[in-house]
């Protein structure tokens, strides 16, 4: 169970679980390299949606990553929503493979959330910056995730292919 996290703790909290060492012989947490990188990317993009996604819709650039007409709600709501999920990602960063059902709900939730909103910023063309923002971003997490999971670390029950043609 997580402890609840005051003021800075949380990012203290990511900042620390993105250092852990490696241990000898280039395996991270005996981990050969693949699952290494996979926890590295859990991390980062953890991190990210955490601290950078606020930052990003707030600050940086806004007409990338925030919708016409803005809505406060619905942007707290993703803003909530992904920073959830970026400190469970990062958890799962610690042991993959037993959370290889957020990782597979990570990837085929950013394609899904992704191929929505290109549709939307294609017909809309108040939103066409999207497509190199939260658009871009969606499909990068979705690639990246999806490439380094080892083959065969579907879900439990087969791959996501394996499953629909049940």
């Amino acid at each position: 169970m997580l402890p609840i996290l005051e003021n800075d703790d949380l990012l203290k909290f990511a900042a620390c679980s993105c250092m852990l060492p490696a241990k000898e012989g280039g395996d991270f947490m005996g981990q050969p390299k693949q699952l290494r990188h996979l926890s590295l990317a859990l991390r980062v993009f953890g991190v990210i949606f955490i601290v950078g996604l606020p930052l990003m819709m707030m600050v940086v650039w806004p007409a990338g990553w925030s919708w016409e007409p803005r809505q406060p709600e619905y942007e707290q709501m993703m803003m909530g929503i992904y920073a959830t999920l970026g400190v469970f990602l990062i958890i799962a960063a610690k042991d993959p493979l037993a959370h290889k059902s957020l990782i597979w709900f990570t990837v085929w939730s950013s394609v899904v959330h992704g191929a929505i909103m290109a549709v939307q910023a294609l017909v809309d063309p108040a939103d066409r910056s999207n497509l190199f923002g939260d658009v871009a971003a969606l499909f990068l997490v979705a690639i990246t995730l999806g490439l380094l999971m080892p083959k065969g670390a579907s879900a439990e029950g087969g791959s996501p292919a394996q499953v629909l043609s049940r």
